[in-house]
């Protein structure tokens, strides 16, 4: 059941807040021991929240939009008095005096904070193996990743631990998690939804949004979570649609535009291919008109994150010198002075992973190759926008793959991270032009492994969005016919 049909049962007094909330925590006992989605499970704070629900119901007050609906959040949002780690050493016993403005929208709407999920340290990675507290699994199958960055939030979802999650989007983090543990993943427009108290990673790129098992439960996310901000600069300031009454309006008219570049990219799996091609005609059958539409540049946009991304990552991860913020390296470890506590702060508090991305993005904004890397890394984005921008004058929404493959097993990339970036190859255009995207399943491949579908919106267009995946969803019903599954879904 969704959002809805749950928010009637609860109204009606068929079932309580409470055991709701027990319910959904005696699953993380069961299962999150194999799939490892949750960093900290608040299990006291969320009877207490569902409590509130329950006296509010019986005192016959109105409850709001999300009144006792259990959820999960990626540990890189803020949680006042909740430890906030980003899965990383060097926050571990970070506690947030402050809440991040989604968050706190959840809690206003009524909804029960279960716990924070799991993520590739300071969300950078595709697989959730970056991680400094463990990977998460994908339910699908244990050998196989839950993708990044919000793997634990992709995974919480599919295993049937929470009703949805919140995670975030830099350059597929919601949608490539979401094709490989087939649930429904959200990116919205950047600035639909406020970054206040989301940890940067880079701050041009970074957007937040749902995972659920519905579109129409995406929607429900989105209503409360989107809207103006004054304390994030950034948010737009565009008053927020009815999401929820816009699924249900007809879709036949709506042109959709298959990107030749992407159908045709190395790397793609066949059978990923042949199933976001089978989606493509369930799409023409509900009366959308195909168009074959060419955005020459759009396989340019890894290179181009991968320039900007780290840069914005190096500038935004230079507070953590153990002095204001972060791990500090003990005086024995020889951190005798301040250069050397900080770089030894910095070594012992980043994985891997993120010391790479520094490098990288240290480099490119060094004096003598800012120009030659950073600006012309601008400058190419800016032609992908406007490939975005031409093709929209044809079409309303377009069409790819989510993913070029379905879920990859344990360090299949270890030593190659340059194939782990490839994951990102087709979603990260929809974050170089800031524009709305959301991954919907549309099949299996041969080893049972869900196929994502991603729909591409232009600016602020999430309501057509949602209204496409929703008629597609429900035509399709994919998830309904899914093959036999692994010892958790």
């Amino acid at each position: 059941m969704g959002i809805a049909e749950w928010r009637g049962k609860l109204q009606r007094g068929e079932v309580s807040a409470r055991e709701l909330t027990d319910r959904h925590l005696a699953r993380i006992e069961s299962v999150d021991p194999t799939v490892h989605a949750f960093l900290e499970v608040t299990a006291e704070r969320a009877r207490a929240d569902a409590d509130r629900i329950d006296a509010a119901r019986l005192a016959g007050e109105s409850l709001p939009p999300l009144a006792g609906i259990p959820l999960a959040i990626k540990d890189n949002l803020c949680t006042k008095g909740i430890r906030t780690t980003c899965s990383s050493r060097m926050l571990e016993n970070f506690v947030p005096p402050y809440e991040s403005t989604v968050t706190e929208r959840l809690w206003s709407a009524g909804a029960v904070l279960l716990g924070k999920t799991n993520l590739d340290e300071f969300a950078m990675g595709s697989s959730t193996e970056t991680s400094a507290f463990g990977p998460s699994r994908n339910p699908w199958n244990p050998e196989r990743v839950p993708g990044g960055s919000s793997g634990g939030s992709a995974a919480a979802v599919a295993a049937g631990e929470c009703l949805a999650s919140l995670g975030s989007d830099t350059g597929g983090s919601i949608r490539q998690p979401a094709s490989f543990c087939g649930v429904v993943g959200l990116k919205p427009t950047y600035g639909r939804v406020s970054r206040w108290g989301l940890v940067a990673f880079a701050s041009s790129l970074d957007q937040i949004g749902p995972f659920s098992t519905s579109v129409a439960d995406s929607a429900e996310i989105l209503q409360v979570i989107a809207g103006a901000d004054r304390r994030d600069s950034t948010c737009l300031t565009t008053a927020v649609p009815d999401y929820r009454s816009a699924l249900e309006q007809p879709v036949k008219g709506l042109r959709v535009g298959l990107i030749r570049e992407c159908f045709e990219a190395e790397g793609l799996d066949p059978q990923v291919k042949a199933s976001v091609l089978a989606a493509a005609a369930q799409l023409e059958q509900l009366g959308c008109e195909l168009v074959d539409i060419s955005c020459p540049r759009f396989n340019d946009g890894i290179a181009t994150y991968y320039v900007i991304a780290p840069s914005e990552a190096s500038a935004n991860l230079a507070r953590y010198d153990g002095v204001k913020y972060g791990l500090r390296a003990a005086a024995d470890a020889g951190a005798d002075n301040l250069a050397m506590m900080t770089a030894r702060s910095r070594a012992e508090g980043f994985g891997d992973e993120v010391q790479r991305r520094i490098l990288i993005g240290t480099y490119a904004l060094s004096a003598g190759y800012v120009d030659a890397f950073y600006r012309k890394a601008q400058q190419v984005r800016t032609l992908i926008r406007q490939d975005f921008d031409r093709a929209y004058e044809q079409v309303d929404l377009l069409l790819t793959p989510t993913s070029p493959t379905t879920a990859f097993r344990f360090g299949a990339h270890a030593e190659d991270p340059l194939a782990m970036y490839l994951a990102d190859l087709l979603t990260i255009p929809a974050n170089m032009a800031g524009l709305p995207a959301i991954s919907v399943p549309c099949g299996f491949d041969d080893q049972g492994l869900p196929i994502g579908l991603q729909l591409i919106g232009g600016v602020l267009q999430e309501a057509r969005l949602l209204q496409l995946a929703h008629h597609y969803e429900q035509a399709a019903a994919v998830m309904a016919a899914r093959p036999s599954a692994s010892l958790v879904v």
